[in-house]
C-alpha cells in the first residue's frame, strides 16, 4: 500500500500528483492487469517469443 503524506499548506492537487507519480514508478497499475486473467507459464512464454520476434524483424526491417 502507497502511503503519501500531505505537508502542511500543500495543495490536494499536487499531493495527488506525488501519489500518481508514484503508482507509475513503482508499476503497480502493471501488476494489477497482469493478475486480473491468469495466463499460464506456456502462454507466458509464447508471447515473450512472439514479441522478441517481432522486435528483431522491425529492427532488421530498419537496417534494410
Amino acid at each position: 500500500m502507497l502511503i503519501i503524506k500531505v505537508k502542511d499548506n500543500e495543495p490536494i492537487d499536487r499531493a495527488l500528483r506525488r501519489y500518481k507519480r508514484k503508482v507509475r514508478n513503482t508499476k503497480l497499475l502493471r501488476e494489477f492487469r497482469k493478475r486480473k486473467h491468469f495466463e499460464k507459464k506456456s502462454v507466458q512464454r509464447r508471447h515473450e517469443v512472439l514479441k522478441a520476434i517481432y522486435k528483431d524483424e522491425k529492427e532488421r526491417a530498419m537496417e534494410d
